[in-house]
């Protein structure tokens, strides 16, 4: 199995921002550090992945003028006597799970390539790009900032969009496709749900959590190729995951934070309860 490594990262001083650790590829240990069978082909395959997420080009701005996934409307309303209007994104809901692998003490999440977000970076570096007028035409994007500007570290998550399926068998779903891990139903917790992007989603999303072993494993994971996915399964270790959430120079959604803050709230002492 290929392992990322989250060395411990200082904790922030108040006149310095954290300075950027790095993670580094090794097998797992699990078996007296032994690599399995297969386990150079797979080293290989994430390998490729990592690389292929770096792989960003011909970039071009358009209209989008239907979407499966977003449809942009406006409301328009009276509240206490003012008229008013509000533009919005009709979106899917989602779900997301926290897992830990109790195997190795270790949080499992992914990282992926999110235009979104580097478009978002393109705004501020690039604002020439922006301003051009796209609602008709594609205008090849001039100025380019690093794939790595759209990187975020994100918790196993997927679109409702199966209406035939519970949100468990979604989670159970996405954890399989996504990190490899085979989760029974009643393996899931439901830790809660909370609406995302209140000011122009507002889309609803629900949290599980899932704890796994090495054993559960039955695929390297790295999500749907045919829809477009490109994942990269993490593993950030408990003794780091709390330096790592506050880290800033690890973009990452407020699922990890607000997760690994409920981990340990509410998983944490029980594990130190527990008999050597």
């Amino acid at each position: 199995r290929r392992r990322f490594r989250f060395p411990s990262i200082p904790p922030p001083s108040s006149s310095s921002r954290p300075g950027r650790a790095s993670f580094s590829a090794r097998r797992s240990e699990a078996s007296g550090g032994m690599a399995e069978p297969g386990a150079g082909k797979e080293l290989q395959s994430v390998a490729a992945t990592a690389a292929g997420m770096e792989a960003i080009e011909d970039l071009a701005l358009g209209p989008c003028t239907a979407s499966p996934y977003v449809r942009p409307l406006r409301l328009r309303y009276r509240q206490n006597g003012v008229s008013k209007t509000w533009d919005f994104m009709r979106t899917h809901d989602s779900v997301s799970i926290l897992i830990f692998n109790t195997s190795r003490q270790c949080f499992v999440v992914v990282k992926q390539f999110r235009p979104a977000v580097y478009m978002s970076e393109m705004a501020r570096g690039c604002p020439q790009d922006m301003e051009r007028n796209c609602l008709e035409n594609w205008h090849p994007l001039e100025c380019h900032l690093p794939a790595s500007a759209g990187v975020t570290y994100e918790l196993c998550a997927g679109i409702v969009d199966k209406l035939h399926l519970s949100l468990e068998e979604i989670a159970c779903q996405e954890v399989l496709e996504e990190c490899g891990y085979d989760v029974p139903l009643a393996g899931l917790q439901r830790i809660t749900s909370y609406r995302s992007g209140v000011g122009v989603t507002g889309s609803k999303q629900t949290l599980f959590y899932a704890e796994v072993t090495d054993e559960m494993k039955t695929s390297q994971g790295g999500g749907q190729p045919e829809e477009g996915e490109l994942i990269e399964v993490m593993e950030i270790p408990l003794q780091d995951s709390m330096n790592f959430a506050f880290d800033e120079t690890f973009p990452k959604t407020m699922g990890v934070i607000f997760s690994f803050i409920w981990f340990q709230s509410n998983v944490a002492p029980k594990l130190l309860k527990k008999p050597e």
